[in-house]
């Protein structure tokens, strides 16, 4: 519930933010920020928090933009790709064409679509389920034989960089062979009703100028909390994530949703207004 109206008082907008290594080049700082009321929580719970209305704007999964009617979004900073990115990932236990089954991480809506999308025209019939949050995916889909298991954030980030690793299907990387743009993640989602002042939207533009100053020192704080080398790191950060794909934005986002909609998983009627920064 929104905090009562009390005169002569500036209400803070209320921002929603991932808790993952990927979304902090863009939402740098945004806590400290006096005007701003921070939540951080996975992609999932978020939009939830959106829909109630309990925030005003949350950086959620793209899919969500073309799920409810009335979104804007802010056509600046966002998490994407270009290709490969490590932290979205559909580690096998079968070869692609073999699944069977497949257990998806139920934190990014987005992700999941993604991974449906991918994988229709290279196994028609493998059947994704969603997997109760309380159960780790992993070990889900080895007790329940399925193929494999789609994980997304950090966790996908060091089970993927890790000594070890298992065999895994990129699904970022199949939308670029399949369609030749980037994909969106996650977008600055704006909730129906709410307008954003210029001193607002100029609290996101600050964000991502101080998260582009420190990617190199996040890249290195990740190396040591994970125990994963530096240069494994620097590549997640500095060419795998795109966080500012210009003219690309709008062509990547109506793609997503033309396809997701061929499949049944969202509104392709759809259109968000898209916000200037």
């Amino acid at each position: 519930m929104r905090a009562p109206y009390i005169p002569g008082v500036k209400q803070r907008l209320r921002v929603g933010a991932v808790p993952y290594l990927v979304a902090r080049p863009i939402n740098y700082g945004l806590e400290d920020e006096e005007t701003v009321e921070y939540v951080r929580d996975v992609p999932a719970r978020l939009i939830e928090r959106l829909r109630q209305g309990a925030l005003d704007v949350a950086l959620v999964s793209s899919i969500e933009l073309f799920r409810a009617p009335g979104y804007s979004y802010l056509a600046g900073p966002v998490v994407a790709g270009q290709g490969y990115v490590a932290s979205v990932q559909l580690f096998l236990r079968r070869p692609v064409g073999q699944l069977g089954s497949v257990l998806l991480d139920p934190s990014s809506r987005a992700a999941q679509a993604l991974l449906a999308i991918t994988l229709a025209p290279r196994e028609p019939g493998a059947e994704l389920q969603q997997v109760e949050a309380s159960l780790d995916v992993r070990q889900a889909a080895h007790a329940r034989d399925a193929g494999g298991w789609l994980r997304i954030g950090d966790r996908a980030l060091v089970e993927a960089l890790s000594d070890g690793a298992p065999p895994a299907f990129n699904p970022s990387e199949a939308w670029r062979q399949d369609t030749g743009l980037p994909f969106v993640f996650a977008t600055w989602v704006v909730r129906p009703g709410v307008q954003l002042s210029p001193e607002q939207l100029a609290l996101f533009r600050r964000a991502q100028t101080r998260g582009a100053a420190e990617l190199e020192r996040l890249a290195a704080e990740a190396s040591q909390a994970w125990a994963l080398p530096l240069a494994a790191c620097r590549k997640y950060l500095l060419e795998e994530c795109w966080y500012a794909p210009g003219a690309q934005l709008e062509p990547a986002l109506l793609a997503f949703r033309d396809r997701a909609a061929a499949l049944g998983l969202c509104d392709g009627a759809l259109s968000p207004t898209a916000i200037a920064l």
